[in-house]
């Protein structure tokens, strides 16, 4: 079952109340007004909604704005039909144009929160990049990219282990794909398997640890998330290798 956050909640209930509102208002003066124009504001309203919500958000007001436009200002007024022939095509290209606004303002929205993601992520990168520079300790650089991993692939939790690999666990590879035993999952599956998952920290060719990654059940992780979480591993690879005598190893 999708999850919906308070915004997309509040634009399912403004895509109902919403274009009610703007169409009742419009009552007093529909005598004077075209049903193109009519139509024209309600648009502006599906519109609105959709670039505060979710497509389906703009789909529903697109619905509830043909369906209000129809009762209040197309006659016979006050019920769910149209005398004119006229008024039925403008009724019908009122659903459609809604529906196609309303999905392109739902992507422009989307675009944008990619955008946000994106520089979010290339600024995690920045940081841990600069942190290895800078000469940090390189339990400082795990403990910061540990952090990272958990809050940017929505995890329950992450540890990292030094040393050597013991068993089987599932894999994220360098690819972003994951594999399990010796079957190698689809790039576009965004969901994590129900078992920890291994991320390998190396350098040079020489292995120092993993990241062993507890995922959260029906969390979507996608592809370019993914691919930032394999760069973080091997900034911490290039911490370990760059450290200094004894100061690597331990639990963390």
């Amino acid at each position: 079952m999708p999850r919906y956050s308070g915004r997309d909640m509040l634009a399912l209930a403004a895509a109902v109340v919403a274009p009610l509102v703007v169409a009742a208002a419009l009552i007093p003066i529909r005598g004077s007004l075209s049903a193109a124009n009519a139509a024209l504001v309600l648009v502006v309203v599906v519109v609105a909604v959709a670039a505060i919500g979710n497509r389906l958000a703009g789909a529903l007001a697109a619905l509830s704005a043909a369906a209000w436009f129809d009762l209040f200002l197309t006659e016979p007024y006050g019920r769910l039909t149209i005398a004119a022939s006229a008024d039925i095509t403008t009724a019908a290209l009122l659903l459609v144009v809604g529906l196609a606004v309303s999905q392109l303002a739902a992507r422009a929205r989307r675009l944008h929160l990619v955008a946000i993601t994106d520089a979010d992520q290339l600024a995690q990168i920045q940081h841990t990049a600069a942190l290895v520079q800078s000469g940090a300790q390189s339990r400082a650089v795990v403990s910061e990219v540990r952090t990272q991993l958990v809050d940017l692939l929505h995890l329950q939790g992450c540890r990292f282990e030094y040393g050597t690999l013991l068993g089987h666990p599932a894999r994220l590879e360098r690819d972003g794909s994951i594999t399990q035993g010796r079957v190698r999952r689809s790039l576009n599956r965004d969901e994590f398997p129900d078992e920890e998952v291994e991320l390998r920290a190396s350098a040079g060719g020489r292995f120092y640890g993993r990241f062993m990654l507890q995922p959260t059940r029906g969390a979507a992780v996608p592809l370019q998330a993914r691919l930032v979480a394999v760069t973080l591993a091997d900034q911490t690879g290039a911490a370990l290798d760059a450290a200094r005598p004894g100061e690597a190893g331990g639990p963390a």
